[in-house]
């Protein structure tokens, strides 16, 4: 994936049809998120900024929040396009590359109280482009 911009990966999370995620005013927002869900584990990565995000696979429970886990098998924070270029590459479920950790969450692995409920979903696999252009 070298070579791909911030924009291109975005396309690629809807491809493979994560739902993106927006807290905080519309116009406004205070971060974008991302999750994917498999059978057992969810991959998450939240943007704060262009140079501040996180991403994560956390476990499945009942009742469990994606984005206040307890518990992460891989976890990695950086700028926001090695965060994305990151969570794209690490291995599905099941499959012999696939994280098989039990770590803390950092804690940029958490979505801020205050923040609340995301005010807009966008699932993936839309005909029409739903990305917001990422203007930081």
């Amino acid at each position: 994936m070298t070579g791909l911009g911030l924009d291109d990966l975005f396309r690629e999370l809807r491809y493979h049809k994560w739902t993106l995620w927006l807290f905080g005013r519309r116009d406004a927002p205070k971060l974008y998120a991302a999750t994917l869900q498999w059978n057992t584990c969810t991959d998450v990565l939240i943007i704060r900024s262009e140079e501040r995000a996180t991403a994560y696979r956390t476990l499945r429970f009942p009742n469990a929040d994606p984005f206040r886990p307890t518990v992460v098998a891989w976890q990695y924070g950086a700028d926001a396009l090695w965060a994305l270029r990151a969570v794209l590459t690490i291995g599905a479920p099941g499959r012999a590359d696939a994280p098989r950790q039990v770590l803390v969450p950092a804690p940029d692995a958490q979505v801020p109280l205050e923040l609340g409920w995301p005010v807009t979903i966008r699932p993936t696999g839309l005909v029409q482009d739903p990305t917001p252009k990422t203007v930081w």
